[in-house]
């Protein structure tokens, strides 16, 4: 690839050490490091400029190692896995360390929390306050309701990984369906990222076209899921390049996907 086309903005990948603390319920364990500096190293050969770190689930509210790479390089933002209890203290010095929103990875629940309960409704609304997203992950019968949830709390929302409605229905699911609404609305973007989780063959194509075609110019952006958990052996971070170039063929949309739109989402915002 001409590293003069490249994505300038990364913007879902994760960083950790295999010595910090793994959750109770970590669904993977990686078996080497994905260290500060062998991420930066990787954006570097591929051209990447500015890049975003997700909250590995895997670690829970340790976010100790990513504030501590926000704040060693500029080039970089992030969202935290947080505490409800947390005060409006402790989310202002995320805040100030660089973090720009905080994660709800609830797809892999069964039941997930009420968001009309009073800490939810508290913490969604210092969520808006500070102008922070909600990087959303959650199943397709749930997910319009989350949706609506953290929209009348007055916060973005950003979803993961095409939205990952990864049935039978496909693009026709209604979960999926409500994403293209909620993109339509304005305060909804979504990652182009990791087809590769899906586990129905040629479906994560067929969501990137939807996708592409509902808010290619404004609600898009693109993402690695660098270093590709549970799937390590089987990507390359050249695998997703040429998947958004397959996705997105048109140079000025892929322009607004990779650069100005995660530009003014995480570092101008």
């Amino acid at each position: 690839m001409n590293l003069a086309n490249a994505p300038l903005v990364d913007s879902h990948f994760h960083i950790y050490e295999r010595s910090m603390p793994l959750t109770a319920t970590a669904w993977h364990e990686p078996k080497e490091d994905a260290s500060i500096e062998r991420c930066l190293k990787t954006l570097d050969e591929h051209g990447v400029s500015f890049g975003v770190i997700s909250a590995a689930s895997l670690y829970g509210t340790y976010n100790d190692y990513v504030r501590r790479a926000l704040r060693a390089h500029k080039r970089l933002r992030g969202t935290a896995m947080v505490d409800l209890n947390w005060d409006l203290d402790q989310l202002e010095r995320l805040r100030d360390d660089g973090f720009v929103g905080i994660r709800l990875l609830w797809r892999p629940l069964d039941q997930t929390p009420d968001l009309d309960d009073e800490a939810y409704r508290r913490l969604l609304r210092r969520c808006a306050d500070l102008g922070w997203h909600i990087h959303l992950t959650d199943r397709a019968e749930r997910i319009e309701r989350t949706i609506t949830k953290i929209e009348a709390a007055g916060a973005a929302v950003v979803i993961d990984h095409l939205g990952l409605i990864d049935t039978a229905q496909g693009v026709n699911d209604p979960g999926f369906q409500a994403i293209l609404r909620a993109i339509d609305r304005g305060r909804t973007w979504v990652k182009l990222s990791a087809g590769f989780r899906f586990k129905t063959p040629g479906l994560a194509d067929l969501c990137a076209r939807a996708l592409v075609s509902a808010g290619g110019w404004e609600r898009l952006v693109w993402a690695s899921d660098w270093p590709f958990a549970g799937f390590e052996d089987k990507v390359t971070y050249a695998d997703t390049i040429d998947a958004l170039f397959r996705w997105v063929p048109d140079p000025a949309m892929r322009f607004c996907i990779t650069a100005r739109t995660p530009m003014r989402l995480y570092f101008f915002s």
